[in-house]
């Protein structure tokens, strides 16, 4: 019999608890032909997400909680899942209930075809704000521009992964992971099936827009050259623009005599050309503050304790 797991990362989503593994109930029941692994993760919670864990864990032996010692971030806890996932497939899926685990057994008649990697595609965003929209649109534009490593636009963390596919990303070095990236990094044969977004089922969302600016930020430094490559361009722009200025000036002062500079221009490009050395500075910075994070080796995460019930033979 083959196995799927779901990896299921949990940030203060008691409220949401019992509705989620009421639908991986039925979900099991309607995938008789497979053994179902389920691996939550609690990610720091500072509500009773675990606790509420746990007792779903009781109830329904072979559920599988990682207890992280902090709030790591969503791509670290994802990593975590990945890690501890047994399954011949993973599927990783929100809490929230905003991905339906209906989908599924769609995702698996995929992956019996052939297929390694099933993408779940959000053929409907119209439950998201249209801030949120607009934003992920363009950072899909973005960073598929910039970027060798193309992102499929609208698909989140909803997909199926093969166990082969797995394997390649739990054994990916880095310690700053941007998922969306390395799913796509990994590659392999690639089916999609679309769905329609669903309302959360409690709460709301923890991703504000200062976080997913930093979450497009984080993908576009992970998988681009592009924004340090783009100042040499800017550099030689504004230096050509500068010569041309002055052999200007030359030339009008050989003909009409000697010029006398304004003020107002003068501190104006000073001041332009200073914001452009801070932006490009910042730039650099960025790519610097990876490199030290990265050569530090620090693990993504740290799991503080695993919660195993095995079910009964």
């Amino acid at each position: 019999m083959k196995s799927v797991s779901l990896v299921i990362c949990c940030f203060n989503e008691e409220a949401v608890i019992p509705a989620l593994f009421e639908r991986i109930a039925a979900l099991e029941a309607s995938l008789a032909s497979y053994r179902l692994e389920v691996v939550c993760v609690n990610d720091g919670s500072t509500d009773g997400t675990l606790e509420a864990l746990l007792a779903q864990q009781r109830a329904r032996p072979g559920v599988v909680v990682l207890d992280l010692s902090r709030n790591f971030g969503k791509e670290a806890a994802l990593s975590a899942g990945l890690a501890h996932a047994s399954g011949d497939a993973v599927v990783p899926i929100d809490a929230d209930l905003q991905d339906p685990p209906e989908l599924i057994p769609q995702m698996l008649q995929k992956w019996e075809e052939g297929f390694e990697v099933v993408l779940a595609r959000r053929s409907d965003r119209s439950t998201d704000s249209v801030s949120k929209r607009v934003a992920a649109g363009w950072f899909y534009r973005v960073h598929n521009a910039m970027s060798d490593i193309r992102i499929p636009a609208d698909v989140g963390d909803f997909r199926l992964l093969d166990r082969c596919v797995v394997e390649v990303l739990n054994s990916l070095p880095e310690s700053r992971r941007f998922m969306k990236g390395l799913f796509a990094w990994a590659g392999f044969r690639t089916a999609t099936v679309d769905y329609r977004r669903e309302p959360r089922a409690s709460g709301r969302s923890h991703f504000g827009g200062w976080r997913l600016w930093n979450l497009a930020v984080e993908g576009i430094t992970s998988f681009s050259l592009m924004p340090l490559r783009v100042w040499s361009y800017v550099g030689a722009l504004v230096a050509t623009a500068s010569l041309a200025y002055g052999a200007f000036i030359l030339v009008r002062t050989l003909v009409y005599g000697r010029d006398w500079p304004g003020y107002a221009s003068l501190i104006v490009a000073i001041l332009f050309l200073g914001g452009l050395q801070l932006i490009g500075i910042g730039i650099i910075g960025e790519y610097m503050g990876r490199t030290y994070l990265e050569a530090k080796r620090r693990p993504a995460y740290v799991v503080r304790k695993v919660f195993r019930e095995e079910p009964p033979a």
